[in-house]
C-alpha cells in the first residue's frame, strides 16, 4: 500500500503538521476544523513497555490538545486493518498506558465521505486574507 506524506498548513497551530497518509489527513483535517481542539502535534512521543515479555515500542499519530485541557492520543488505521490480531494488540497496549495516564485514546478509521469533502473544500478558506477581513466583518 502506498502512502501519500506530507505537511498540512495547519489553522489551528499556525504551522505545519505532518502526515503519512490520506487518512491521516482526513483525520488532521477534522481535528483542525474541530472548534474544540486548540493544539495538534504529529508523532508526539515513543511509547515504550515490556509486552509479554517482549519490549515494544508505538509512535502515536497525533496528540491532540483540547481547549478543555484534556489531551486525545489518535492512531490512525484503516477498519480493514483493524481485524488483524497483531494490529489490535499493536494498538490496545498503548491504549491502556494513555487511558491510565488520565488522557484520552482514540483509534480513528475514518467518516463520512460527504463530511470529508465538505472539510477539504472549506479548508482553503480557514487562513487570513483568503476573504478579505472587510468581508469577514460584515457578515
Amino acid at each position: 500500500m502506498a502512502h501519500y506524506s506530507g505537511d498540512y498548513a495547519s489553522a489551528t497551530t499556525g504551522g505545519q503538521v505532518v502526515y503519512e497518509s490520506r487518512l491521516e489527513l482526513a483525520r488532521l483535517l477534522l481535528a483542525d476544523f474541530d472548534p474544540a481542539v486548540c493544539g495538534i502535534y504529529a508523532q508526539p512521543l515513543r511509547m515504550v513497555a515490556r509486552i509479554e515479555g517482549k519490549v515494544r515500542s508505538h509512535v502515536p499519530d497525533f496528540l491532540l490538545v483540547m481547549c478543555s485541557g484534556t489531551v486525545r492520543v489518535v492512531n490512525v488505521k484503516p477498519a480493514s486493518r483493524l481485524q488483524d490480531p497483531k494490529i489490535a494488540q499493536a494498538l490496545a497496549w498503548p491504549g491502556h498506558l494513555i487511558e491510565r495516564h488520565g488522557w484520552e485514546y482514540e483509534i480513528w478509521s475514518g467518516a463520512e465521505p460527504i463530511l470529508l469533502e465538505n472539510i477539504r473544500f472549506l479548508a482553503a478558506y480557514r487562513h487570513p486574507g483568503v476573504v478579505p477581513a472587510a468581508d469577514v466583518e460584515r457578515a
